[in-house]
């Protein structure tokens, strides 16, 4: 017998040009009934399942369900999922989804259908969606057009304008700060300088009554270098660092500029760089940043 030297290949099409008709039973037919009126439903069985979508016999044990309906939902749990990223032309929706079980309220069986979740990073097993009903029903399972997550997160503008009213001593700070220097105070028991300005000692408990100008100069003892920027900062990266003025016993934080960020080290010495005396306010922003003096490091 001779054989063909090419496969032998016909289309074919299946249709009903009319449609094909079908009955749906007392079952399946309440389901869709209720769909249409927006209602999702289930049956229980005789074991006390509630089966969604329902069954005219229990899956379990072959056993007629009981005929008693529940109405579930309509928002459910995410059990599992599988992410569609080209849709096709019959697919419910025009842009990518997931295919997802979802465990309807009150129902102990999952129901398949479309969520319309937009990202999949979004989904996670126990994610939380609800029907998006379509517009017109007709007793179909596309009277639900698709599920969609619930909303759990939301982001609010933060804006709480409020105004700091600075004490007896912050304010003493302040005015040597618009002056151009810095003012400490000393702590008659233990002998410790403080900058800023303060009116009791946080070491020993004793009221501070002495005042003392330090220069405006100091060394760097840490630092910590930023990647993220900052309005005050001179540039991306940018070093914020604790200072220890010199004749002071507790190092103060401020930015530190004129210096690539990978040059600063503990032990550099530096001087504040004041704004012109005629822009100065009552506040720390006189002090645009500190910058090394090219000085010896000093060994802390």
């Amino acid at each position: 017998m001779a054989v063909p030297s090419e496969d032998l290949v016909a289309d074919h099409v299946l249709e009903f040009p009319g449609g094909y008709t079908r009955t749906t039973g007392p079952v399946i037919g309440r389901f869709l009934t209720e769909l249409r009126d927006g209602r999702i439903v289930g049956v229980r069985t005789q074991e006390g399942r509630v089966l969604v979508p329902p069954l005219e016999y229990d899956p379990g044990t072959g056993d007629p369900v009981t005929g008693e309906w529940v109405e579930v939902g309509p928002s459910g749990t995410l059990a599992a999922w599988s992410w569609v990223h080209t849709p096709l032309p019959q697919h419910p929706l025009d842009r990518p989804f997931a295919w997802a079980l979802i465990e309807l309220d009150g129902a102990d069986t999952c129901l398949v259908h479309a969520v319309d979740a937009g990202d999949p990073k979004t989904l996670r097993p126990g994610t939380r969606v609800r029907p998006r009903w379509s517009a017109e029903r007709t007793g179909s399972i596309t009277d639900i057009a698709c599920f969609v997550p619930e909303v759990t997160r939301i982001v609010s503008p933060v804006r709480v304008p409020y105004k700091i009213r600075a004490g007896a001593s912050l304010s003493r700070f302040l005015e040597g700060i618009r002056a151009g220097t810095f003012l400490g105070s000393r702590c008659s028991t233990c002998d410790k300088v403080y900058v800023p300005y303060r009116s009791s000692c946080p070491e020993c408990g004793n009221a501070i009554s002495g005042e003392v100008t330090l220069p405006d100069t100091g060394t760097v003892t840490t630092f910590a270098i930023n990647n993220l920027p900052d309005p005050r900062a001179p540039q991306v990266p940018f070093v914020s660092a604790y200072i220890l003025i010199d004749g002071a016993d507790v190092p103060m934080i401020a930015l530190l500029g004129d210096v690539p960020a990978h040059e600063v080290r503990q032990g550099m010495r530096v001087r504040a760089v004041w704004v012109p005396e005629e822009e100065r306010t009552a506040g720390m922003g006189n002090i645009k940043w500190f910058a090394p003096t090219g000085e010896q490091d000093v060994e802390l």
